[in-house]
């Protein structure tokens, strides 16, 4: 898997304002930001996430996802 590919499960079941990858094929670093989050604890917006990739974690396509997310209001006061 690509990090193109990998972004692109992610925005098509999340709509994203930002969606950003790292990784090594096997191992990725996401942050990503959508107006989705509002409201959701950490855990929830994780779940969002991972529901984007199907059955990709359990067939070991996608073996680790660590991930930041935050609302487009939480990013711009990180990025201030």
């Amino acid at each position: 898997m690509t990090a193109d590919q990998l972004q692109a499960l992610i925005t098509a079941g999340l709509p994203c304002e930002h969606c950003a990858l790292e990784g090594d094929g096997r191992h990725w670093y996401a942050t990503i930001v959508s107006s989705a989050f509002e409201g959701k604890r950490l855990i929830g917006r994780h779940q969002m996430v991972y529901a984007t990739l199907g059955t990709r974690m359990q067939t070991d396509e996608v073996h680790a996802l660590s991930m930041k997310t935050y609302t487009p209001a939480e990013w711009a006061q990180q990025s201030a």
